[in-house]
C-alpha cells in the first residue's frame, strides 16, 4: 500500500496576492504515483498534525457501517495570543470519499491541509476555520484499494471497482421528503457529517468527487458568474479538457460551458414524473447541499477525470443527430442492462456469500435497463439537431463506463463464491460467460476512456479550484434557508 508523506510544494505566488494566484496553484500538488490507502492518509493527516500541534486538531465525528472510526481534522487561523479576533469566523467544511471509487479527494484533501499549515498567507486570508474530513466512507474505499496503488491500469480500475449501491452512499442518504417520496434511513457515515454540518454551519462546502474519463466539470449550488471564467482557466493550465457534451444528468441547470447547477432530487423527482415514471420508487436521499443550504452554505463540486480524451470539449457539429444519439445510447444501456441481468439471474439463486458488490450489482443492473427506457422516452421530445463531438463522446464513454463499473463488480461476487469454495456449477457457468464478454468489453473501453493524468495534476486542479470557490464564498454569504 502506498504510503503518503506531505512533501513541500513548489513556491506559492506572493502573499500580497493570495486570491490572484488559484489558477496557478493548480501545478503545486507534489507528484505521486499511487492514491493513498485508508490507514495511510490517516497517518499523513496524524504527522501533518505533529508539526503543526497549534494549528490541527483530530476530532472523532462518527462510526462507519462496519465500526470504524470516522475523523475530522480541523486546521484554524489562530492568533499568536490563541483567541479568535472575530466572532464572525468562516467555517468551510471539505469531505474526502464521499464515492470510495473517487480517491482523487484525499490527495488533495491532505495538500489543502498541509499548505494551510505551511502557509500563514493563506490561512490568515480565509481566516476561520477548515473542517477536513479525508475519508467518511473507509469501509467503501478499502473495497477499491486494490487498484489505488496503480491506478493507470484501466483493466485493474474495473476488476477491482467498487461502488455501494445507491441507499448505501453516503452522499445519497441525506433525509428527503418531496411529494410522495420520504427518505430517512440515513447512514453512520451521513449521519456523522449532518452533525459536522449542523455544528459548523459553513460558508463553504465541497465534497471531493472524481469523474472516470472525458473533461473537467462543475456544481454549485447556486449561480456564481464570477467564478466561470476562473473554472475555466484552471483545466486549461494544464491542458486538460472541459467536458462540454452531455452531462451526468438532464435535469441539472447549465450555468456556463461544463459548469452545472448541483444536482437536486426535488427535480430529479420531476423530471421522473414528467416521463411518466414513479419517482417516489426510484428515488432515495438527498445530498450534503441540500442538506447544508439550510444554513446559506455555498457548495461546490470539481469533478476530474481519471482519463483525458480530446473529444470531451470538441464543440464541432457531428451528422448525427442528437435524439437519435441519445437513443444509441438507452439501446447500449438496455443491452448491457439486459446481459448483465440475466448472469445476475442465472447465479443469483446459488450465490451464498452476501457481500457488497452482490448488494452493489442487485441494485445499479435492474437500473440499468430502466435507465435505458427513460433515455428512449427523452429522445421522442428531443429536436433531432445535430450532436456535437463532444456529446457522441459523453454518450459512448457513459456506456463504457456502465459496462466496466457494474460488469467488474459482478464478477467480483461471483469470484468470491469461487474464492470461498461455495461456487455451484451454475456459478462457475455463469462466471465464465460473464468473463468472456467482460474481456471484450474492456478492449472495446480501452481507445475511448482516453488518456491517464497524472495525480498531482487531478488534485491541482481540485485544489485551485475549491480554494477559487471558497474565496467566493468567504465574502458572499448566502440566504440563511432554502428559498425553496
Amino acid at each position: 500500500m502506498a504510503t503518503v508523506t506531505p512533501a513541500q510544494a513548489p513556491a506559492p505566488a506572493p502573499t500580497s496576492a493570495v486570491p490572484d494566484s488559484w489558477v496557478r496553484r493548480t501545478t503545486t500538488v507534489p507528484p505521486t504515483s499511487a492514491y493513498p490507502a485508508v490507514d495511510d492518509l490517516l497517518a499523513a493527516f496524524r504527522a501533518l498534525a505533529g508539526r503543526h500541534p497549534a494549528l490541527v486538531t483530530e476530532e472523532r465525528i462518527g462510526t462507519s457501517t462496519l465500526g470504524e472510526p470516522l475523523y475530522c481534522f480541523t486546521v484554524r487561523d489562530t492568533p499568536a495570543d490563541g483567541r479568535s479576533d472575530s466572532t464572525d469566523s468562516p467555517d468551510y467544511v471539505v469531505v474526502g470519499g464521499v464515492h470510495p471509487n473517487e480517491p482523487v479527494g484525499a490527495v488533495t484533501a491532505l495538500h489543502l491541509a498541509t499548505t494551510l499549515c505551511e502557509e500563514d498567507a493563506l490561512r490568515t486570508h480565509f481566516g476561520g476555520a477548515w473542517h477536513i474530513v479525508p475519508c467518511v466512507d473507509p469501509d467503501g474505499a478499502r473495497l477499491n484499494e486494490g487498484w489505488y496503488a496503480h491506478p493507470t491500469d484501466k483493466r485493474l480500475y474495473g476488476r477491482h471497482f467498487y461502488r455501494p449501491a445507491g441507499r448505501e452512499q453516503v452522499e445519497w442518504t441525506f433525509p428527503f421528503a418531496y411529494k410522495d417520496a420520504y427518505f430517512d434511513r440515513v447512514l453512520p457515515e451521513t449521519l456523522a457529517l449532518m452533525r459536522l454540518i449542523d455544528a459548523t454551519r459553513p460558508r463553504f462546502l465541497t465534497t471531493l468527487h472524481n469523474s472516470e474519463a472525458g473533461g473537467v466539470y462543475y456544481y454549485l449550488n447556486r449561480p456564481a458568474p464570477e467564478l466561470y471564467e476562473l473554472l475555466a482557466a484552471v483545466p486549461a493550465a494544464v491542458c486538460v479538457p472541459l467536458s462540454t457534451g452531455e452531462p451526468e444528468t438532464p435535469h441539472t441547470p447549465r450555468y456556463a460551458p461544463a459548469v452545472f447547477g448541483a444536482i437536486d432530487m426535488r427535480d430529479a423527482y420531476d423530471y421522473l414524473e414528467s416521463l411518466g415514471a414513479d419517482p417516489a420508487a426510484e428515488i432515495g436521499g438527498a445530498s450534503s447541499a441540500a442538506y447544508a443550504e439550510k444554513y446559506g452554505t455555498f457548495y461546490f463540486v470539481t469533478e476530474v477525470p481519471h482519463w483525458s480524451h480530446p473529444e470531451a470539449d470538441d464543440d464541432t457539429l457531428t451528422t448525427e443527430g442528437y435524439a437519435d444519439l441519445v437513443r444509441r445510447r438507452a439501446e447500449g444501456l438496455r443491452e448491457t442492462g439486459e446481459f448483465l441481468g440475466a448472469v445476475l439471474d442465472a447465479a443469483a439463486p446459488h450465490l451464498a456469500v452476501p457481500t457488497p458488490f452482490l448488494r452493489s450489482v442487485q441494485d445499479f443492473v435492474p437500473s440499468l435497463t430502466k435507465v435505458a427506457a427513460l433515455e428512449a422516452e427523452r429522445a421522442e421530445g428531443l429536436a433531432n439537431r445535430p450532436a456535437t463531438v463532444a456529446e457522441r463522446y459523453g454518450c459512448r464513454a457513459s456506456v463504457h463506463s456502465f459496462r466496466i463499473r457494474f460488469g467488474g463488480m459482478l464478477l467480483r461476487a461471483l469470484e468470491a463464491e469461487l474464492a470461498a469454495g461455495t461456487a455451484t456449477p451454475p456459478v462457475r457457468a455463469a462466471h465464465r460467460e460473464l468473463l468472456a464478454t467482460y474481456t471484450v468489453w474492456e478492449d472495446e473501453a480501452e481507445p475511448a476512456t482516453g488518456d491517464p493524468i497524472p495525480i498531482a495534476t487531478l488534485a491541482g486542479m481540485q485544489y485551485a479550484a475549491l480554494l477559487a470557490a471558497a474565496d467566493h464564498a468567504r465574502t458572499r454569504p448566502g440566504p440563511t434557508e432554502d428559498p425553496r
